[in-house]
């Protein structure tokens, strides 16, 4: 019994707080708005991609990309007839990685969830409000002119330089 009182104080002196409740992953859902469909790419902050589908979608993303280092993740998206999306998502401090203060201890704080990343958390969700796309711009012959002599023109053009000079 001491045994197994001691083994579990040990482990609990090698943990940290962050790591034990949060992890070193999180799932997030993915939403576009106002209709769903969107393609989506995801890369990491070194311009990796991590996951390329389409909205709604939920990924488990790694929290930590180094020791005391969170992970921030780029998504992009795009959907016919609206504006390209890009969000940036980064992370925040987990309120247990505090909890180290009173159970981890400080090989928890300064040793394990800065190197796993459990100190970290993202937003459950992220829902990209994607915007009706501006109309493309044509490009028009309207408002153009071009001069040239009546002497270089045959019959037949000048016939038809009449009717457009009339029409107008």
């Amino acid at each position: 019994m001491k045994r197994l009182l001691v083994a579990c104080v040990v482990a609990g002196a090698l943990t940290g707080c962050a790591s034990i409740f949060n992890g070193s992953t999180q799932a997030v859902t993915i939403h576009s708005a106002p209709q769903e469909g969107a393609a989506v790419t995801v890369t990491n902050r070194a311009g990796q991609t991590v996951h390329n589908g389409t909205t709604p979608l939920t990924l488990t993303l790694a929290r930590g990309a180094g020791y005391f280092k969170g992970e921030s993740y780029t998504i992009r998206m795009k959907k016919d007839g609206f504006a390209d999306k890009e969000i940036t998502i980064t992370p925040t401090v987990s309120g247990w990685y505090i909890g180290n203060i009173l159970f981890g201890g400080l090989i928890g704080m300064i040793g394990v969830d800065p190197a796993t990343g459990g100190m970290y958390v993202f937003p459950d969700s992220v829902t990209g409000s994607l915007d009706a796309a501006a109309p493309a711009k044509t490009s028009s012959a309207a408002g153009t002119l071009t001069i040239v002599s009546t002497d270089t023109l045959s019959a037949e053009q000048m016939r038809g330089a009449r009717l457009v000079a009339t029409a107008h």
